[in-house]
């Protein structure tokens, strides 16, 4: 991204009314770009943000090219970082590796090092795959025991041409099982210790109505995808050209939030199934993600997201003990 088009991007959103103003580095691997690149995003923000703007700055990592510049950069501006981790050495390193082959586990963890030296604020991402989907709670105890109490769990999903999941990804089943084993390890003796994403989620939607990642909720249109050339689209699962919304260098954000494309794009979240339309757990999930429910291609008709079963497992299984513990919250305020 060159720094006219970043400068562009920060400029003009700064200029939006904004209750915080939230910028999310992803890549590929946005370390790549190097200390400079992300001084001078900084600097931009100060610039173009009125006084008593806040900004939030996440970013994700694979974490192995953090340096002690990068770290004091955002132990300085508080980023918060996600750091991929898949587990412990033999999990991780099945997936996780170099162009020449290389184990890449403890060079992550060198970087999460660096991190922790200059309290730097991180979740740990753990993608789950055939590699560790059936090591639900060696995977939980292994970040428990390191000292990470911040968790995410992503499905890895992904179809080949023939409309069938690769190697490396799991059934919706599978991802049942997985969560109901992290669940179990967590109300163990957890709930308090431990944060992890998708149940935080579910206990805010169950205290106070509101969704705060975008799976769960009605529609797909809380952030843009910028891409290096200043390209934009609604969802980075979507980067696909049918979708482009326009370019930040000759349109504007209000433009872009009022375009028929990306509006016609978020209303396809509500495009139920009739399965969906009986369900249950409708309101946990509001069908699902649109990557799990149309094989990567955003226009194919409503059909039921292939996590479907393990979504009505998990729920089947924690719903009710989520719900005590929201009680419980509520009389113990």
């Amino acid at each position: 991204m060159s720094d006219e088009v970043l400068e562009r991007i920060i400029r003009t959103y700064m200029e939006t009314p904004q209750p915080v103003y939230g910028f999310a580095f992803q890549g590929g691997e946005p370390t790549l770009m190097g200390y400079n690149f992300y001084e001078k995003a900084i600097n931009f923000q100060k610039k173009y943000g009125r006084p008593g703007s806040q900004v939030a700055n996440g970013f994700q990592t694979n974490g192995v090219a953090i340096t002690e510049e990068l770290a004091k950069l955002f132990h300085q501006y508080r980023f918060l970082l996600g750091v991929s981790l898949d587990g412990p050495p033999e999990l991780h390193n099945r997936y996780r590796k170099t162009r020449t082959g290389k184990s890449t586990h403890q060079m992550v963890m060198k970087g999460i090092d660096l991190l922790k030296k200059y309290n730097v604020e991180f979740n740990t991402l753990t993608l789950v795959t055939t590699a560790n989907v059936k090591r639900a709670k060696q995977v939980y105890r292994y970040l428990k025991n390191e000292g990470f109490f911040y968790h995410q769990y992503i499905p890895c999903v992904e179809w080949n041409t023939q409309h069938q999941l690769e190697p490396y990804a799991i059934t919706g089943e599978e991802w049942g099982q997985f969560m109901c084993n992290i669940f179990d390890e967590w109300v163990k003796q957890d709930i308090h210790k431990v944060s992890i994403r998708h149940f935080d989620t579910i206990i805010e939607y169950l205290l106070y109505g509101r969704y705060n990642v975008c799976q769960m909720g009605k529609a797909c249109n809380t952030y843009f995808v910028v891409e290096a050339n200043g390209d934009i689209y609604p969802c980075d699962f979507f980067v696909q050209s049918e979708l482009q919304l326009g370019n930040i260098m000759d349109t504007t954000w209000e433009k872009l939030l009022n375009s028929e494309k990306f509006n016609e794009f978020s209303r396809k979240k509500m495009e139920y199934s009739q399965a969906c339309k009986e369900c249950d757990y409708l309101l946990m999930c509001n069908g699902d993600c649109l990557k799990f429910r149309s094989f990567s291609n955003w226009s194919t008709p409503p059909i039921l997201s292939s996590l479907c079963a393990g979504w009505k497992q998990f729920y089947k299984h924690s719903l009710s003990t989520l719900n005590t513990i929201v009680q419980a919250t509520i009389l113990g305020r």
